[in-house]
This record gives structure tokens, C-alpha cells and sequence, in this order.
């Protein structure tokens, strides 16, 4: 979204990405498709070539933007090309000494306030914006609850079966399962076709109408999120959500307004008894007052003649 916005604003844009995407830009690949989606290609390997294949052709560009997390950071003092690096997130605290050792040298934008560490110096923080449009808004929802991400300990699907279950009203749990054993463990038994259902992965197709139908997303993380999109594109549908006061949450949802901040089931299984005092037109405004691809496009804009200058 932000290649296709830059486009958009007449910036020469050269994406360097696998050769199956499709984009405005000037397209450079090395990497005929996803390592993820063809296990012939090992991903050392194909990092490797992808990331250098930039760096040895960055005199052509006045300046790079590192969307690929703390790898390229080590090419990054062997060129006079500045490079910008968004950090989506710390997967580890075990990757901090490369993020440390080129503080300074690179320029850092933090996804959320909430993800800025410490011991980094950032040039700005850059919320994710989504294309609003893609997202109808919906004034009355179905009767059922909703839990939308990846099928894992910290998205808190468990933790949203059991709140579904202590109100009496249905959930649809969407995602990718991105852990087989929790899914089995904590997920599978409590499938049964009617009150809690695994619809499977959905895409942007269908992804407005699931999250718009639904009363409320359920957002019961484990772990401080740098930032959740799921959540603007839930609000962008109208549909308020109901998250644990974690990460970047606070940043995303107005409390009572555009959904409800909590610090555990209890607290949850109340916001949902509230949920008629929400204005699902809130929820929307929001999203398009804050998170919407040409403000963040203009922010990113911004940023790059900052550190340009």
C-alpha cells in the first residue's frame, strides 16, 4: 500500500520483492515467488541474494526503505544511501544488538509508540493506514462475536472461546493457523459447526463482510502488539472491538467510544453487556480521521524529506 501510494504521488519507487508481485512500481526480484509458498527455495538462501541485490545497487537511489526487519541493518554501513528501517515489531529481544549497533546510522520508525524501545532512537513514529474503501461500512451487524488473526497463544483465541461461551452468543474464528499444536490443543475441541465455528483463513474478498456482520471483535491478546490491523479494518467495517489494555491498543481504540479496553474476562464479559452504547459510525470515523493509506503515505513523505535534508 505504501509503494502504490508513493506512485500514486509521482515518487520513483523501485520495489524490490519476489517476482509473482504485482505492483506500479518498478518491480526488482530475485526471489521467483514466497519462500513460504515453495519449500524448493531455502530462505537463507534466497535472503541472502534478495538483500544484496539491493545493496549492490544503492548508489541508483537517494534513499531505501527496509521493510525486511534487522538483516539488511548489516549492509547498511557499506553504502552512503541512507536507509530508513520501519520495525515491525521485535520478534526476539535476542535481535536488539544489531537494531543497537547501527542506532544513529539508520534511521528507525516505530509502528506504534507503544513499540519504541528504549535504548533506540527514532526519526518518527508511523501508524499502518488501510485502504477504506475495501471496507463497507456495516450500521447493523449479525448476532455473533468475532475473533480475526493468526491461530496462536498470543492472538487469544482460547481466551475468546471461553469469554463467547460465558456470554451465550456465537463466535467465528478466522485466521491462518500459524501453530498446529495450540490449535489442536486449545481451538479444535471446542469446534462444533454452530456456536464456535473455524471458517479457515479469509481473504479481501470476503474480509468486509466478516468483519462488519460481527457485534464485536474480540481482541484478547497475550502480548503487547506493536500495532493490529485487524482492529482498524474491524472499526472501518463499524464493528467495535473489545481488547486486552495491551501494546498498541490504547493508540487504536477509544475507550467507550470506539470499543472497550480491559484488563480481563471479567471486565470483558461486562464491555460486551455495553456494547449498544457504541456508535458503530464512531468506529469508522476513526479509522478514517487516523488510519487510512494517504495519511500514511503523507507521514512516510514527510519522514523521507526530513531525513533527506
Amino acid at each position: 500500500m505504501l509503494t502504490e501510494g508513493l506512485v500514486d504521488r509521482g515518487v520513483d519507487v523501485t520495489l524490490y520483492a519476489t517476482a509473482d508481485s504485482v505492483t506500479k512500481a518498478r518491480l526488482q526480484a530475485v526471489a521467483p515467488r514466497p519462500w513460504s509458498e515453495d519449500e524448493e527455495l531455502d530462505p537463507k538462501v534466497w535472503e541472502c541474494l534478495h538483500i544484496s541485490k539491493l545493496f549492490e545497487e544503492a548508489e541508483k537511489y537517494d534513499l531505501i526503505h527496509n521493510n525486511f526487519d534487522f538483516l539488511p541493518l548489516s549492509y547498511s554501513g557499506l553504502v552512503e544511501t541512507p536507509v530508513v528501517t520501519t520495525i515491525h515489531g521485535f520478534s526476539s529481544p535476542k535481535i536488539l544488538p544489531v537494531f543497537e549497533k547501527y542506532n544513529g546510522k539508520a534511521h528507525y520508525i516505530a509502528i506504534s509508540d507503544s513499540d519504541r524501545h528504549p535504548n533506540l532512537e527514532y526519526a518518527a513514529t508511523i501508524h499502518h493506514g488501510i485502504p477504506v474503501k475495501l471496507y463497507p461500512y456495516r450500521e447493523t451487524p449479525e448476532r455473533y462475536l468475532l475473533f480475526f488473526g493468526r491461530i496462536h497463544h498470543d492472538k487469544g483465541v482460547y481466551e475468546s472461546i471461553r469469554l463467547a461461551k460465558q456470554v451465550g452468543l456465537p463466535l467465528v474464528i478466522a485466521g491462518i493457523i500459524q501453530d498446529q499444536t495450540y490449535f489442536d490443543r486449545y481451538v479444535s475441541p471446542y469446534l462444533d459447526g454452530d456456536n464456535v465455528r473455524y471458517v479457515g483463513p479469509v481473504g479481501p474478498d470476503d474480509k468486509g463482510d466478516i468483519l462488519g456482520g460481527a457485534l464485536a471483535l474480540l481482541h484478547l491478546i497475550n502480548f503487547d502488539e506493536p500495532f493490529g490491523l485487524s482492529v482498524i479494518e474491524s472499526m472501518a467495517c463499524g464493528t467495535p472491538v473489545v481488547a486486552f489494555n495491551r501494546g498498541s491498543m490504547p493508540e487504536l481504540i477509544i475507550d467507550n467510544e470506539t470499543g472497550f479496553l480491559v484488563d480481563d474476562l471479567d471486565q470483558a464479559r461486562y464491555a460486551l453487556t455495553c456494547l449498544k452504547s457504541i456508535d458503530r459510525k464512531k468506529c469508522r470515523n476513526r479509522v478514517e480521521e487516523n488510519f487510512t493509506v494517504d495519511l500514511m503515505v503523507d507521514r512516510y513523505i514527510e519522514a523521507y524529506k526530513k531525513i533527506l535534508s
